[in-house]
């Protein structure tokens, strides 16, 4: 499921799912998540919420990131040095453009078949998976 197939119920359900209560703030947080798909940080994040008019504190939007991510309804990603980014946590790839920091997602159920298939092989089965590219675009030379 791609996250831009996701609807706030679903989320709410997700949520629910995983033990919490969906307060109007967690509420807000995953609006503002769902419908800028960008991976922002804590203080982007933040910031977004009071532009639409939530007036949360800095401490509420970490507090109820922490019980998304805790419930695996929202994913905590690291491209590289700096702050910690959050999206709705769907299966998805990402590859970086190391010459702007875009982050564009993509999804190749190839990929997923043939990690299953490795893992499998090797008498594993694949639990949880991430997979950063990191790259420039074909027409920079590096």
């Amino acid at each position: 499921m791609r996250m831009d197939d996701l609807s706030l119920a679903e989320l709410e359900n997700r949520c629910q799912q995983g033990g919490l209560r969906v307060t109007a703030n967690l509420r807000e947080i995953l609006e503002a998540l769902i419908t800028r798909p960008d991976h922002p940080d804590v203080d982007s994040l933040h910031e977004r919420l009071w532009a639409r008019g939530r007036r949360v504190s800095l401490a509420t939007v970490y507090r109820n990131l922490g019980h998304l991510v805790a419930a695996g309804v929202v994913a905590e990603q690291h491209f590289g040095p700096g702050k910690a980014r959050y999206e709705v946590a769907t299966p998805h790839d990402h590859l970086i453009d190391i010459s702007t920091g875009k982050i564009i997602e993509f999804c190749e159920p190839r990929l997923n078949a043939l990690e299953e298939k490795i893992a499998a092989q090797m008498g594993y089965r694949v639990v949880r998976r991430r997979l950063e590219l990191y790259a420039v675009p074909l027409d920079e030379r590096s």
